[in-house]
């Protein structure tokens, strides 16, 4: 009976001293300010891999973050998260040295916390950032790796007591929960109804946003709407119902957009691929004014096409080519000066290239690279920087091997979609895609493992290949392509 009673004042003094160390939503924000302003997405324009990984993982941060704070709460599984981390402190060298040139390096941590103080502290840990200012938090804050030595819990509960109440052992279940990887069955025996319900409740939007799609294409001719960023259906709805009001109120600015592609991205104006960009920021006054300046950059847009055979000319016949899903996303103008620098240095170096001795070659320009390289699809990566003579000797290296590389590009993308389109048949999906960061290889080996599988739980289903585990809002499933 003392004994009881001894452990009942224990579990007393264990929420007293929880108390005490609980964080806000509020205050968990503030604390993560530095670790925000690293790995924000809208700092990675320049590199659309790494952002989308970023945004991704910053979503299931934040659900991870809404479930701690939820009432009544448990435990959470282990969630694994990756983050590009951009260098915030470049005097710092014992920083410095980890970072990549493009700036930024990768990070990955598993979260098995139970409460926001903790979370915090081992996000910052874990992407090298520095936790002084949570000292001034009206918190009392314990030294990070006490908490994680005891795994959260200051007061270490004998065995006994859980016999004896019937509760669960908290660091049972979290050694059960890390011994126990993550399966695609698992995963979605767990998440399979939410998505469905949330499908289902998409179900309306989606329909309304084929609808406004379909009639502005076909009003104003173009060639197809997109969207940078995996923005939900409402917030898509909501932006073509913007264009069809412009299209309503100021019909003759749009007279000159027949056969081109809208795409709706964080900035307007041309795209360095001639797409029209309208930033879903702007208000119609900004969109107004790219309508207008269309003949202008049309104009431009042809200089460009020009710089490009110019310098196709003087590297021996191989093509200048701009891949959206692998570069950054460029103005039309932005682009063009990074053409003509590239072709008054190429000019001036006069290398002896053969006249089209390099037919049927090709390469994309990049401006944070410092050496050139040969992409797995075939094309050259050239840095603008790149000395010219040091170009010449990698082109002439790499040629064969480029058209090798070209010739198995394209068998893999006929491969690919044979496997999207037998996979999708199969499963009776909706709808199979994935993420502009999954590569066409990594979609052949997910989709060949998929086939040997049986999953009824994805009929119907809109099913992503991504880099992560997830339920996006509008009930879209998205799945690692190397998941287990």
């Amino acid at each position: 009976f003392y004994y009881f009673i001894r452990l009942c004042l224990d579990k007393i003094l264990l929420q007293c001293v929880l108390q005490a160390r609980t964080l806000s939503g509020a205050d968990a924000i503030n604390a993560l300010r530095p670790f925000y302003f690293a790995v924000h997405p809208d700092f990675f324009g320049q590199h659309p891999k790494e952002r989308e990984v970023n945004e991704n993982s910053l979503k299931r941060l934040n659900g991870y973050l809404e479930n701690l704070q939820k009432p009544g709460f448990r435990s959470l599984k282990p969630t694994q998260l990756t983050f590009y981390v951009r260098e915030t402190e470049p005097n710092s060298s014992n920083v410095q040295e980890s970072f990549s040139a493009s700036g930024f390096r990768a990070v990955s941590f598993t979260l098995r916390t139970r409460d926001l103080l903790s979370t915090v502290l081992d996000i910052l840990n874990s992407c090298s950032l520095s936790t002084e200012h949570i000292q001034n938090l009206n918190v009392n804050s314990q030294p990070h790796k006490e908490a994680k030595s005891t795994v959260n819990r200051p007061i270490k509960w004998d065995k006994t007591y859980y016999s004896f109440t019937g509760f669960k052992d908290p660091e049972e279940e979290l050694e059960q929960a890390q011994r126990v990887e993550t399966t695609l069955i698992s995963w979605l025996d767990d998440n399979g109804a939410s998505a469905v319900k949330k499908l289902k409740k998409s179900l309306p939007l989606r329909k309304e946003l084929e609808r406004l799609k379909f009639e502005l294409s076909h009003e104003l001719q173009l060639s197809d709407i997109r969207w940078q960023r995996s923005w939900g259906i409402a917030h898509r709805c909501s932006q073509l119902h913007s264009l069809a009001r412009l299209v309503q109120q100021r019909p003759e600015v749009l007279k000159n957009v027949k056969g081109r592609t809208v795409v709706f991205t964080d900035r307007s104006g041309m795209s360095a691929a001639g797409h029209i960009m309208l930033g879903t920021m702007d208000v119609h006054h900004h969109w107004t004014k790219i309508f207008e300046r269309l003949p202008n950059y049309y104009k431009l847009q042809k200089r460009l096409l020009f710089l490009e055979d110019r310098i196709s000319e003087l590297l021996g016949g191989i093509q200048v080519i701009y891949i959206e899903e692998l570069q950054p996303l460029l103005t039309l103008e932005e682009y063009y000066e990074t053409l003509n620098s590239f072709y008054n240095k190429l000019r001036d170096s006069r290398l002896p290239f053969h006249p089209r001795s390099l037919r049927g070659l090709q390469m994309i320009l990049e401006s944070d690279r410092y050496a050139p390289s040969l992409h797995e699809f075939g094309h050259f990566m050239i840095p603008t920087v790149c000395d010219p003579v040091a170009l010449q000797w990698f082109i002439f290296a790499k040629a064969q091997e480029a058209r090798e590389n070209l010739k198995r590009k394209e068998e893999m993308v006929i491969t690919e979609k044979e496997l999207i389109d037998t996979s999708t048949e199969k499963f009776s999906l909706d709808r199979l895609y994935k993420e502009p960061s999954v590569s066409s290889a990594q979609m052949i080996d997910c989709c060949k493992r998929l086939l040997e599988e049986s999953l009824p739980y994805l009929q119907g289903m809109h099913l992503c290949i991504s880099h992560f585990y997830s339920v996006l809002q509008d009930g879209d499933l998205c799945i690692p392509w190397n998941w287990k």
